[in-house]
Protein backbone atom coordinates (compact mmCIF):
# COMPACT_ATOMS: atom_id res chain seq x y z
CA UNK A 1 0.00 0.00 0.00
CA UNK A 2 1.20 3.17 -0.80
CA UNK A 3 2.53 6.26 2.15
CA UNK A 4 -0.81 7.66 3.13
CA UNK A 5 -1.53 11.28 3.06
CA UNK A 6 -1.45 13.53 6.34
CA UNK A 7 -4.76 12.20 7.17
CA UNK A 8 -4.00 8.76 7.45
CA UNK A 9 -1.14 8.58 10.46
CA UNK A 10 -0.98 5.58 12.05
CA UNK A 11 -1.70 6.96 15.02
CA UNK A 12 -4.93 9.69 14.88
CA UNK A 13 -5.47 11.75 17.76
CA UNK A 14 -8.83 12.61 16.55
CA UNK A 15 -11.20 11.27 19.36
CA UNK A 16 -13.88 10.01 17.53
CA UNK A 17 -17.38 8.76 19.39
CA UNK A 18 -18.54 5.55 19.38
CA UNK A 19 -22.53 5.53 20.04
CA UNK A 20 -25.57 5.95 18.15
CA UNK A 21 -28.81 7.02 20.01
CA UNK A 22 -31.72 6.77 18.01
CA UNK A 23 -34.95 8.68 18.29
CA UNK A 24 -33.38 11.67 18.27
CA UNK A 25 -36.03 15.04 17.07
CA UNK A 26 -36.71 15.04 13.28
CA UNK A 27 -35.55 11.26 13.16
CA UNK A 28 -32.04 12.58 12.88
CA UNK A 29 -29.29 10.21 14.21
CA UNK A 30 -27.26 11.95 16.10
CA UNK A 31 -23.55 10.63 17.64
CA UNK A 32 -22.73 11.14 20.95
CA UNK A 33 -19.36 11.02 22.40
CA UNK A 34 -19.68 8.44 25.18
CA UNK A 35 -16.19 6.94 24.63
CA UNK A 36 -13.02 7.96 22.98
CA UNK A 37 -11.95 6.16 19.76
CA UNK A 38 -8.57 6.26 19.14
CA UNK A 39 -7.27 5.23 15.55
CA UNK A 40 -3.98 3.39 16.17
CA UNK A 41 -2.08 1.31 13.94
CA UNK A 42 -4.51 1.48 11.32
CA UNK A 43 -7.54 0.61 13.91
CA UNK A 44 -10.04 2.36 16.20
CA UNK A 45 -10.34 1.41 19.61
CA UNK A 46 -13.07 0.76 20.88
CA UNK A 47 -14.69 -0.22 17.70
CA UNK A 48 -17.02 3.05 16.12
CA UNK A 49 -19.86 2.21 13.90
CA UNK A 50 -20.85 3.37 11.45
CA UNK A 51 -24.47 2.80 9.83
CA UNK A 52 -25.36 2.68 6.04
CA UNK A 53 -28.20 2.57 3.83
CA UNK A 54 -28.16 0.24 1.09
CA UNK A 55 -30.17 -0.82 -1.99
CA UNK A 56 -30.00 -5.06 -1.88
CA UNK A 57 -30.32 -6.09 -5.51
CA UNK A 58 -30.88 -9.19 -6.66
CA UNK A 59 -27.09 -10.36 -6.98
CA UNK A 60 -26.52 -9.29 -3.52
CA UNK A 61 -27.83 -10.31 -0.03
CA UNK A 62 -26.65 -13.97 -0.64
CA UNK A 63 -25.12 -14.98 2.42
CA UNK A 64 -23.55 -18.84 3.32
CA UNK A 65 -22.74 -20.40 6.51
CA UNK A 66 -26.15 -18.76 8.49
CA UNK A 67 -24.65 -15.01 7.52
CA UNK A 68 -27.14 -12.37 7.43
CA UNK A 69 -26.72 -8.58 6.42
CA UNK A 70 -25.13 -7.01 9.91
CA UNK A 71 -23.07 -10.49 10.81
CA UNK A 72 -21.41 -11.51 7.63
CA UNK A 73 -17.64 -12.60 7.10
CA UNK A 74 -17.10 -8.70 5.81
CA UNK A 75 -18.78 -6.79 8.86
CA UNK A 76 -16.85 -9.23 11.30
CA UNK A 77 -13.77 -8.48 9.44
CA UNK A 78 -14.32 -4.99 9.84
CA UNK A 79 -14.92 -4.80 13.41
CA UNK A 80 -11.87 -6.98 14.05
CA UNK A 81 -9.26 -5.55 11.73
CA UNK A 82 -9.93 -1.79 11.51
CA UNK A 83 -12.53 -1.17 14.90
CA UNK A 84 -15.34 0.28 12.22
CA UNK A 85 -19.01 -1.66 12.46
CA UNK A 86 -20.77 -1.45 9.44
CA UNK A 87 -24.22 -1.89 10.41
CA UNK A 88 -27.26 -1.33 7.68
CA UNK A 89 -30.16 0.53 8.98
CA UNK A 90 -31.86 1.48 6.17
CA UNK A 91 -32.36 -0.98 3.17
CA UNK A 92 -34.54 -1.23 0.21
CA UNK A 93 -35.23 -4.27 -2.12
CA UNK A 94 -34.96 -2.56 -5.58
CA UNK A 95 -34.09 0.80 -7.26
CA UNK A 96 -37.39 2.41 -6.56
CA UNK A 97 -37.74 0.90 -3.47
CA UNK A 98 -34.89 1.92 -2.11
CA UNK A 99 -35.50 5.96 -3.39
CA UNK A 100 -38.70 5.55 -1.17
CA UNK A 101 -36.69 4.43 1.62
CA UNK A 102 -34.11 7.13 0.98
CA UNK A 103 -37.08 10.25 0.48
CA UNK A 104 -39.12 8.94 3.43
CA UNK A 105 -35.27 9.71 5.43
CA UNK A 106 -35.00 13.22 4.16
CA UNK A 107 -38.47 14.11 5.20
CA UNK A 108 -37.77 12.89 8.72
CA UNK A 109 -39.48 10.04 8.88
CA UNK A 110 -36.71 7.59 8.84
CA UNK A 111 -33.18 7.82 10.51
CA UNK A 112 -30.64 9.12 8.02
CA UNK A 113 -28.13 6.66 8.28
CA UNK A 114 -24.18 8.23 8.29
CA UNK A 115 -23.39 6.72 5.16
CA UNK A 116 -25.69 7.15 1.79
CA UNK A 117 -25.15 5.28 -1.64
CA UNK A 118 -27.44 7.44 -3.81
CA UNK A 119 -28.21 6.20 -7.23
CA UNK A 120 -31.02 8.91 -8.22
CA UNK A 121 -30.01 12.19 -9.54
CA UNK A 122 -33.25 14.21 -8.50
CA UNK A 123 -32.49 12.45 -5.24
CA UNK A 124 -29.38 13.69 -4.88
CA UNK A 125 -30.55 17.00 -5.86
CA UNK A 126 -33.47 16.87 -2.95
CA UNK A 127 -30.57 16.01 -0.37
CA UNK A 128 -28.37 18.94 -1.36
CA UNK A 129 -31.43 21.32 -1.06
CA UNK A 130 -32.74 19.46 2.07
CA UNK A 131 -29.70 20.40 4.06
CA UNK A 132 -29.20 17.58 5.88
CA UNK A 133 -26.28 16.26 3.83
CA UNK A 134 -22.51 16.85 4.56
CA UNK A 135 -19.84 19.29 2.67
CA UNK A 136 -16.92 17.03 2.02
CA UNK A 137 -14.28 19.38 0.30
CA UNK A 138 -11.59 19.29 3.04
CA UNK A 139 -13.06 15.58 3.92
CA UNK A 140 -11.68 14.29 0.52
CA UNK A 141 -8.46 16.51 0.45
CA UNK A 142 -7.83 15.78 4.23
CA UNK A 143 -8.34 12.03 4.29
CA UNK A 144 -8.60 10.70 0.50
CA UNK A 145 -5.83 8.20 0.15
CA UNK A 146 -3.12 8.68 -2.76
CA UNK A 147 -4.48 5.78 -4.84
CA UNK A 148 -8.10 6.38 -4.14
CA UNK A 149 -7.04 10.09 -5.04
CA UNK A 150 -5.44 9.25 -8.30
CA UNK A 151 -8.47 7.49 -9.37
CA UNK A 152 -10.98 10.40 -9.00
CA UNK A 153 -8.34 12.61 -10.74
CA UNK A 154 -8.94 10.66 -13.96
CA UNK A 155 -13.26 11.28 -13.41
CA UNK A 156 -13.57 15.31 -12.94
CA UNK A 157 -16.91 15.03 -14.38
CA UNK A 158 -18.49 12.33 -12.19
CA UNK A 159 -18.32 15.31 -9.44
CA UNK A 160 -20.53 17.44 -11.03
CA UNK A 161 -24.12 16.26 -9.91
CA UNK A 162 -23.02 16.89 -6.46
CA UNK A 163 -21.41 20.28 -6.87
CA UNK A 164 -23.13 23.27 -5.46
CA UNK A 165 -21.91 26.45 -5.25
CA UNK A 166 -18.37 25.76 -5.01
CA UNK A 167 -18.84 23.07 -2.59
CA UNK A 168 -18.82 19.46 -2.95
CA UNK A 169 -21.49 16.90 -1.37
CA UNK A 170 -20.88 13.58 -2.43
CA UNK A 171 -18.23 11.77 -4.34
CA UNK A 172 -18.62 9.07 -7.04
CA UNK A 173 -18.72 5.52 -5.91
CA UNK A 174 -16.04 4.00 -7.16
CA UNK A 175 -15.45 5.78 -10.87
CA UNK A 176 -14.14 3.57 -13.43
CA UNK A 177 -14.91 3.66 -16.87
CA UNK A 178 -17.11 0.71 -17.43
CA UNK A 179 -16.68 -2.18 -20.14
CA UNK A 180 -17.74 -1.61 -23.65
CA UNK A 181 -20.09 -3.79 -25.98
CA UNK A 182 -19.30 -6.54 -28.13
CA UNK A 183 -21.20 -8.94 -30.75
CA UNK A 184 -21.91 -11.93 -29.28
CA UNK A 185 -22.97 -14.51 -32.87
CA UNK A 186 -23.71 -17.84 -33.32
CA UNK A 187 -20.31 -19.10 -34.70
CA UNK A 188 -21.74 -22.08 -35.68
CA UNK A 189 -24.69 -20.45 -38.21
CA UNK A 190 -21.50 -18.62 -39.22
CA UNK A 191 -19.50 -21.40 -39.88
CA UNK A 192 -22.54 -23.70 -41.56
CA UNK A 193 -23.48 -20.85 -43.87
CA UNK A 194 -20.03 -20.12 -44.15
CA UNK A 195 -19.84 -16.89 -43.69
CA UNK A 196 -17.90 -14.48 -41.41
CA UNK A 197 -18.43 -12.19 -38.84
CA UNK A 198 -19.98 -8.43 -40.13
CA UNK A 199 -17.81 -5.37 -39.90
CA UNK A 200 -20.10 -3.40 -41.59
CA UNK A 201 -23.95 -2.34 -42.22
CA UNK A 202 -24.11 -3.77 -45.23
CA UNK A 203 -22.28 -7.33 -43.93
CA UNK A 204 -24.00 -6.90 -40.94
CA UNK A 205 -27.50 -7.35 -43.25
CA UNK A 206 -26.20 -9.90 -45.21
CA UNK A 207 -25.19 -12.18 -41.90
CA UNK A 208 -29.30 -11.54 -40.20
CA UNK A 209 -30.66 -12.07 -43.33
CA UNK A 210 -29.05 -15.43 -43.63
CA UNK A 211 -29.73 -16.47 -39.90
CA UNK A 212 -33.87 -15.72 -40.95
CA UNK A 213 -34.05 -17.45 -44.02
CA UNK A 214 -31.02 -19.88 -44.70
CA UNK A 215 -32.13 -22.52 -42.13
CA UNK A 216 -29.02 -22.11 -40.08
CA UNK A 217 -29.84 -24.34 -37.23
CA UNK A 218 -30.81 -27.42 -39.98
CA UNK A 219 -33.94 -27.98 -38.92
CA UNK A 220 -36.12 -27.50 -42.13
CA UNK A 221 -38.29 -25.15 -40.66
CA UNK A 222 -37.87 -21.02 -41.22
CA UNK A 223 -37.89 -20.47 -37.43
CA UNK A 224 -35.16 -18.48 -36.63
CA UNK A 225 -34.47 -14.83 -37.28
CA UNK A 226 -31.07 -13.07 -37.47
CA UNK A 227 -30.57 -9.71 -34.28
CA UNK A 228 -32.04 -9.41 -30.87
CA UNK A 229 -32.44 -6.07 -28.83
CA UNK A 230 -35.06 -4.85 -26.27
CA UNK A 231 -36.97 -1.32 -27.67
CA UNK A 232 -39.21 -1.49 -24.56
CA UNK A 233 -37.66 1.83 -22.75
CA UNK A 234 -34.85 2.97 -24.95
CA UNK A 235 -33.15 1.98 -27.80
CA UNK A 236 -29.90 2.79 -26.42
CA UNK A 237 -29.76 0.28 -23.37
CA UNK A 238 -26.48 0.88 -22.79
CA UNK A 239 -25.77 -2.27 -21.44
CA UNK A 240 -27.57 -5.88 -22.67
CA UNK A 241 -29.90 -6.24 -25.64
CA UNK A 242 -29.01 -2.55 -26.96
CA UNK A 243 -29.51 -1.91 -30.69
CA UNK A 244 -27.31 1.50 -30.27
CA UNK A 245 -24.85 0.08 -32.66
CA UNK A 246 -27.32 0.75 -35.49
CA UNK A 247 -28.32 3.82 -34.64
CA UNK A 248 -24.25 5.20 -34.27
CA UNK A 249 -23.61 3.66 -37.51
CA UNK A 250 -25.37 6.78 -39.06
CA UNK A 251 -25.13 9.20 -36.56
CA UNK A 252 -21.73 8.98 -34.83
CA UNK A 253 -21.77 9.75 -31.60
CA UNK A 254 -24.82 11.44 -31.28
CA UNK A 255 -26.33 8.76 -29.63
CA UNK A 256 -30.29 8.32 -28.44
CA UNK A 257 -31.12 9.10 -25.06
CA UNK A 258 -28.13 10.64 -24.52
CA UNK A 259 -25.97 14.11 -24.16
CA UNK A 260 -22.48 14.39 -26.13
CA UNK A 261 -20.27 17.66 -26.05
CA UNK A 262 -19.52 18.59 -29.16
CA UNK A 263 -16.98 21.41 -29.05
CA UNK A 264 -18.58 22.96 -25.86
CA UNK A 265 -21.85 22.65 -26.16
CA UNK A 266 -24.30 19.72 -25.04
CA UNK A 267 -26.33 17.98 -28.10
CA UNK A 268 -29.22 15.56 -27.65
CA UNK A 269 -28.47 12.66 -29.98
CA UNK A 270 -31.89 11.08 -30.16
CA UNK A 271 -33.08 14.38 -32.83
CA UNK A 272 -30.03 14.06 -35.26
CA UNK A 273 -30.18 13.64 -38.56
CA UNK A 274 -28.74 10.10 -39.01
CA UNK A 275 -31.54 8.65 -36.74
CA UNK A 276 -33.46 8.60 -39.16
CA UNK A 277 -31.33 6.60 -41.58
CA UNK A 278 -31.25 4.33 -38.72
CA UNK A 279 -34.79 4.16 -38.27
CA UNK A 280 -34.95 3.24 -42.02
CA UNK A 281 -32.96 0.54 -41.92
CA UNK A 282 -34.46 -1.02 -38.29
CA UNK A 283 -37.97 -0.55 -40.29
CA UNK A 284 -37.30 -2.86 -43.35
CA UNK A 285 -34.94 -5.46 -41.20
CA UNK A 286 -38.26 -5.46 -39.05
CA UNK A 287 -40.25 -5.71 -41.79
CA UNK A 288 -38.50 -8.70 -43.68
CA UNK A 289 -38.20 -10.52 -40.51
CA UNK A 290 -34.88 -9.95 -39.28
CA UNK A 291 -35.46 -8.72 -35.75
CA UNK A 292 -36.62 -9.74 -32.77
CA UNK A 293 -40.76 -9.42 -33.39
CA UNK A 294 -41.55 -8.83 -29.71
CA UNK A 295 -39.11 -6.28 -29.21
CA UNK A 296 -41.27 -3.10 -28.17
CA UNK A 297 -42.36 -5.03 -25.41
CA UNK A 298 -39.76 -7.01 -23.64
CA UNK A 299 -37.29 -5.96 -21.62
CA UNK A 300 -33.44 -5.73 -22.21
CA UNK A 301 -33.00 -9.27 -19.94
CA UNK A 302 -36.16 -10.42 -21.74
CA UNK A 303 -34.80 -10.05 -25.03
CA UNK A 304 -31.96 -12.85 -24.08
CA UNK A 305 -34.27 -15.66 -24.41
CA UNK A 306 -34.48 -16.20 -28.04
CA UNK A 307 -30.76 -16.02 -28.43
CA UNK A 308 -30.30 -18.38 -25.32
CA UNK A 309 -33.47 -20.76 -26.67
CA UNK A 310 -31.74 -20.67 -30.28
CA UNK A 311 -33.85 -18.78 -31.74
CA UNK A 312 -31.74 -15.52 -32.35
CA UNK A 313 -28.46 -15.64 -34.29
CA UNK A 314 -26.49 -11.77 -32.79
CA UNK A 315 -27.36 -9.68 -29.16
CA UNK A 316 -25.52 -7.90 -28.26
CA UNK A 317 -24.07 -6.43 -24.98
CA UNK A 318 -21.14 -5.86 -22.24
CA UNK A 319 -19.01 -9.31 -22.12
CA UNK A 320 -19.83 -10.65 -19.00
CA UNK A 321 -23.66 -11.19 -21.36
CA UNK A 322 -21.68 -14.59 -22.37
CA UNK A 323 -22.21 -15.89 -19.07
CA UNK A 324 -26.01 -15.35 -18.93
CA UNK A 325 -26.61 -16.60 -22.55
CA UNK A 326 -24.41 -19.74 -22.55
CA UNK A 327 -26.79 -22.15 -21.75
CA UNK A 328 -27.52 -22.60 -25.56
CA UNK A 329 -24.18 -24.40 -25.90
CA UNK A 330 -25.38 -26.58 -23.02
CA UNK A 331 -29.11 -27.08 -24.75
CA UNK A 332 -28.47 -26.96 -28.74
CA UNK A 333 -25.96 -29.52 -29.64
CA UNK A 334 -23.19 -28.22 -31.83
CA UNK A 335 -23.86 -24.70 -31.29
CA UNK A 336 -21.28 -22.28 -30.29
CA UNK A 337 -20.93 -18.57 -29.12
CA UNK A 338 -17.68 -16.02 -30.49
CA UNK A 339 -17.41 -12.23 -29.42
CA UNK A 340 -16.96 -10.03 -32.03
CA UNK A 341 -16.09 -6.17 -32.06
CA UNK A 342 -19.34 -4.50 -33.02
CA UNK A 343 -19.56 -3.06 -36.31
CA UNK A 344 -18.11 0.06 -37.87
CA UNK A 345 -20.38 2.98 -39.18
CA UNK A 346 -21.49 4.50 -42.83
CA UNK A 347 -18.70 6.52 -42.88
CA UNK A 348 -16.08 4.40 -41.64
CA UNK A 349 -15.42 5.16 -38.77
CA UNK A 350 -16.68 3.26 -35.17
CA UNK A 351 -19.60 2.99 -33.82
CA UNK A 352 -19.99 4.53 -30.68
CA UNK A 353 -21.38 2.95 -27.28
CA UNK A 354 -22.80 4.33 -24.11
CA UNK A 355 -20.30 4.12 -21.22
CA UNK A 356 -20.81 4.91 -17.43
CA UNK A 357 -18.22 6.11 -15.18
CA UNK A 358 -19.71 5.34 -11.97
CA UNK A 359 -22.47 3.63 -10.47
CA UNK A 360 -24.08 6.85 -7.85
CA UNK A 361 -22.49 8.70 -5.91
CA UNK A 362 -21.72 8.23 -1.87
CA UNK A 363 -23.30 11.55 0.36
CA UNK A 364 -23.00 11.59 3.83
CA UNK A 365 -25.09 12.56 7.37
CA UNK A 366 -24.39 16.11 7.54
CA UNK A 367 -23.70 15.07 11.28
CA UNK A 368 -21.31 12.55 10.43
CA UNK A 369 -18.19 12.70 12.07
CA UNK A 370 -16.21 10.01 10.96
CA UNK A 371 -15.33 10.67 7.26
CA UNK A 372 -11.30 9.57 8.34
CA UNK A 373 -13.09 6.26 9.17
CA UNK A 374 -15.31 5.92 5.93
CA UNK A 375 -11.93 6.22 3.81
CA UNK A 376 -9.74 3.95 5.85
CA UNK A 377 -12.66 1.34 5.30
CA UNK A 378 -13.13 2.30 1.72
CA UNK A 379 -10.02 1.68 0.97
CA UNK A 380 -9.50 -1.17 1.48
CA UNK A 381 -12.57 -2.30 0.02
CA UNK A 382 -9.64 -1.35 -2.95
CA UNK A 383 -7.57 -3.82 -2.07
CA UNK A 384 -9.31 -6.46 -4.13
CA UNK A 385 -9.39 -4.77 -7.38
CA UNK A 386 -5.45 -3.22 -6.96
CA UNK A 387 -4.52 -6.89 -6.03
CA UNK A 388 -3.03 -5.86 -2.69
CA UNK A 389 -2.82 -6.32 1.14
CA UNK A 390 -4.84 -8.89 2.66
CA UNK A 391 -8.06 -8.95 -0.22
CA UNK A 392 -5.30 -9.35 -3.11
CA UNK A 393 -7.05 -12.69 -3.88
CA UNK A 394 -10.32 -11.66 -3.20
CA UNK A 395 -12.42 -10.40 -0.11
CA UNK A 396 -12.74 -13.86 2.10
CA UNK A 397 -11.33 -17.29 1.25
CA UNK A 398 -13.90 -19.90 1.03
CA UNK A 399 -16.14 -17.44 -0.12
CA UNK A 400 -15.20 -15.67 -3.33
CA UNK A 401 -12.02 -17.37 -4.01
CA UNK A 402 -9.77 -20.61 -2.27
CA UNK A 403 -6.93 -21.78 -2.13
CA UNK A 404 -6.32 -25.52 -2.85
CA UNK A 405 -3.39 -27.63 -3.20
CA UNK A 406 -1.18 -23.98 -3.39
CA UNK A 407 -3.50 -22.97 -6.16
CA UNK A 408 -5.47 -19.82 -6.22
CA UNK A 409 -8.95 -20.97 -7.66
CA UNK A 410 -12.09 -19.15 -8.18
CA UNK A 411 -13.61 -21.65 -9.73
CA UNK A 412 -16.39 -22.37 -6.80
CA UNK A 413 -16.78 -26.18 -8.00
CA UNK A 414 -13.38 -26.38 -6.89
CA UNK A 415 -13.14 -25.37 -3.40
CA UNK A 416 -12.38 -26.94 -0.83
CA UNK A 417 -15.58 -27.02 0.21
CA UNK A 418 -17.69 -26.38 -3.03
CA UNK A 419 -19.99 -24.22 -3.54
CA UNK A 420 -22.61 -23.31 -6.65
CA UNK A 421 -21.63 -19.92 -6.98
CA UNK A 422 -18.65 -17.70 -5.68
CA UNK A 423 -19.88 -15.52 -3.02
CA UNK A 424 -19.79 -11.85 -3.78
CA UNK A 425 -18.52 -10.65 -0.63
CA UNK A 426 -17.72 -7.04 -1.91
CA UNK A 427 -21.47 -6.65 -2.32
CA UNK A 428 -21.56 -7.06 1.58
CA UNK A 429 -19.90 -3.74 1.74
CA UNK A 430 -21.32 -0.52 0.83
CA UNK A 431 -22.36 -0.38 -2.85
CA UNK A 432 -24.29 -2.87 -5.28
CA UNK A 433 -20.69 -3.62 -6.79
CA UNK A 434 -17.39 -4.21 -5.85
CA UNK A 435 -14.28 -1.30 -6.83
CA UNK A 436 -12.44 -1.91 -9.78
CA UNK A 437 -9.72 -0.49 -11.80
CA UNK A 438 -9.47 -3.00 -14.66
CA UNK A 439 -11.37 -0.53 -16.52
CA UNK A 440 -13.27 -1.96 -20.09
CA UNK A 441 -11.20 -5.01 -19.37
CA UNK A 442 -7.21 -4.35 -19.21
CA UNK A 443 -6.25 -7.70 -17.60
CA UNK A 444 -7.90 -9.22 -20.40
CA UNK A 445 -5.95 -7.50 -23.03
CA UNK A 446 -2.46 -7.78 -20.68
CA UNK A 447 -3.25 -11.84 -20.72
CA UNK A 448 -3.53 -11.77 -24.36
CA UNK A 449 -0.60 -9.90 -25.25
CA UNK A 450 1.36 -12.61 -22.70
CA UNK A 451 0.75 -11.10 -19.21
CA UNK A 452 1.57 -13.86 -16.59
CA UNK A 453 -1.48 -14.20 -13.88
CA UNK A 454 0.63 -13.52 -11.26
CA UNK A 455 -1.70 -11.42 -9.10
CA UNK A 456 -5.17 -11.91 -7.99
CA UNK A 457 -6.84 -9.71 -10.61
CA UNK A 458 -5.18 -11.41 -13.40
CA UNK A 459 -5.65 -14.82 -12.04
CA UNK A 460 -9.45 -14.04 -11.73
CA UNK A 461 -9.11 -13.06 -15.44
CA UNK A 462 -7.26 -15.78 -16.69
CA UNK A 463 -9.95 -18.50 -14.90
CA UNK A 464 -13.26 -16.77 -17.16
CA UNK A 465 -13.84 -18.69 -19.81
CA UNK A 466 -12.01 -18.14 -23.69
CA UNK A 467 -15.41 -16.03 -24.85
CA UNK A 468 -15.81 -13.92 -21.95
CA UNK A 469 -11.69 -13.42 -22.32
CA UNK A 470 -12.26 -12.38 -25.99
CA UNK A 471 -14.72 -9.82 -25.12
CA UNK A 472 -13.25 -8.02 -22.87
CA UNK A 473 -9.93 -8.06 -24.38
CA UNK A 474 -12.26 -6.99 -27.59
CA UNK A 475 -13.79 -4.30 -25.38
CA UNK A 476 -10.41 -3.01 -24.27
CA UNK A 477 -9.29 -2.56 -27.86
CA UNK A 478 -11.95 -0.50 -28.70
CA UNK A 479 -12.47 1.36 -25.35
CA UNK A 480 -12.62 4.83 -27.24
CA UNK A 481 -15.65 3.93 -28.30
CA UNK A 482 -17.27 4.33 -25.23
CA UNK A 483 -19.11 7.60 -24.27
CA UNK A 484 -20.52 8.97 -21.18
CA UNK A 485 -23.04 10.66 -20.90
CA UNK A 486 -22.15 14.51 -21.19
CA UNK A 487 -24.83 15.49 -18.49
CA UNK A 488 -25.46 13.84 -15.48
CA UNK A 489 -26.91 16.86 -13.73
CA UNK A 490 -30.45 16.45 -12.12
CA UNK A 491 -33.55 17.34 -14.14
CA UNK A 492 -33.57 20.99 -14.91
CA UNK A 493 -36.99 22.77 -14.39
CA UNK A 494 -38.36 22.26 -18.09
CA UNK A 495 -37.35 18.56 -17.60
CA UNK A 496 -39.30 18.19 -14.23
CA UNK A 497 -42.06 19.02 -16.27
CA UNK A 498 -42.24 17.45 -19.98
CA UNK A 499 -39.35 15.56 -19.90
CA UNK A 500 -41.09 12.22 -19.77
CA UNK A 501 -44.11 13.32 -22.36
CA UNK A 502 -40.77 14.20 -24.77
CA UNK A 503 -39.08 10.79 -24.22
CA UNK A 504 -42.40 9.06 -24.23
CA UNK A 505 -43.12 11.44 -27.65
CA UNK A 506 -39.42 9.90 -28.97
CA UNK A 507 -39.89 6.23 -27.93
CA UNK A 508 -43.28 5.41 -29.59
CA UNK A 509 -42.54 7.28 -32.52
CA UNK A 510 -39.52 5.24 -33.24
CA UNK A 511 -41.52 2.52 -32.55
CA UNK A 512 -43.93 3.07 -34.92
CA UNK A 513 -41.90 3.76 -37.39
CA UNK A 514 -39.63 0.37 -37.14
CA UNK A 515 -43.08 -1.23 -37.14
CA UNK A 516 -44.27 0.08 -40.01
CA UNK A 517 -47.33 1.61 -38.27
CA UNK A 518 -45.94 5.14 -39.23
CA UNK A 519 -44.04 6.44 -42.53
CA UNK A 520 -40.60 7.27 -42.38
CA UNK A 521 -41.44 11.04 -42.15
CA UNK A 522 -42.99 11.06 -38.88
CA UNK A 523 -39.30 11.15 -37.65
CA UNK A 524 -39.11 14.90 -38.52
CA UNK A 525 -42.59 15.65 -37.46
CA UNK A 526 -40.68 13.86 -33.79
CA UNK A 527 -37.93 16.37 -34.37
CA UNK A 528 -39.86 19.36 -34.59
CA UNK A 529 -42.33 18.61 -31.64
CA UNK A 530 -39.42 18.18 -29.55
CA UNK A 531 -37.95 21.36 -30.16
CA UNK A 532 -41.43 23.00 -29.55
CA UNK A 533 -42.55 21.54 -26.48
CA UNK A 534 -39.68 22.03 -24.55
CA UNK A 535 -36.98 20.83 -25.62
CA UNK A 536 -35.43 24.09 -26.99
CA UNK A 537 -35.94 25.05 -23.34
CA UNK A 538 -33.87 21.88 -22.12
CA UNK A 539 -30.96 22.17 -24.01
CA UNK A 540 -30.54 25.97 -22.75
CA UNK A 541 -30.74 24.53 -19.20
CA UNK A 542 -28.88 21.36 -19.56
CA UNK A 543 -25.70 23.92 -21.00
CA UNK A 544 -26.48 26.68 -18.44
CA UNK A 545 -26.41 23.55 -15.99
CA UNK A 546 -22.72 22.44 -17.69
CA UNK A 547 -21.17 25.77 -17.51
CA UNK A 548 -22.19 26.37 -13.93
CA UNK A 549 -20.45 23.05 -13.24
CA UNK A 550 -17.51 24.20 -14.81
CA UNK A 551 -17.10 27.44 -12.98
CA UNK A 552 -15.15 26.57 -9.84
CA UNK A 553 -12.32 24.24 -9.50
CA UNK A 554 -13.31 22.15 -7.46
CA UNK A 555 -10.14 19.36 -8.34
CA UNK A 556 -8.39 21.98 -7.09
CA UNK A 557 -10.37 22.81 -3.63
CA UNK A 558 -10.02 18.65 -3.08
CA UNK A 559 -6.36 18.20 -4.16
CA UNK A 560 -7.26 16.32 -6.63
CA UNK A 561 -4.65 18.29 -9.50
Amino acid sequence: MKKRSNGWKMASMIMLSTALVAGCSGGESKTVSTTESVLKDGKYDPPITMTIAKQQDENAGKYINGESLNDNVLTRWGEEKLGIKVETTLLGGDASQYNTKLRLALTGSEKLPDVLPVYDTMLVNDLIESGRVKEITEDIAAYMPDRIKEIYKQYPSTFNPVVRDGKVYGMAIAPNLTEGEVMLIRQDWLDKLQLKAPTTIEEFEQVIAAFTNDDPDGNGKQDTYGFTFSGKDSYNTGWVSDPVMIFSAYTGKYLPRQWYNDNGKLTYGSVAAGNKEALAKLRDWYAKGYLNKELATQGAWDALSDFTQGKAGIIIGRPWLYGSVMDVEKNIEGAKISAYPTIQGVNGDKTYQSAQLNDGVFMFNKDFQNMEAFFLYYDKMYDAAFGTGEFKYGYAQGYDYDIVNDEVTFDPQKFNKPLDAVQGVGKMAFTKNTPSVDGPGKSYYDLANGAKPDTGVLIRSASSDPTTKDGYRISYENRDALLPNAFNGPPTPTMQNVWEQLTTMEQETFTKIIYGNEPLEAFDAFVKQWHEKGGDDVIEEVNEWYNQASETDVMAMMKLK
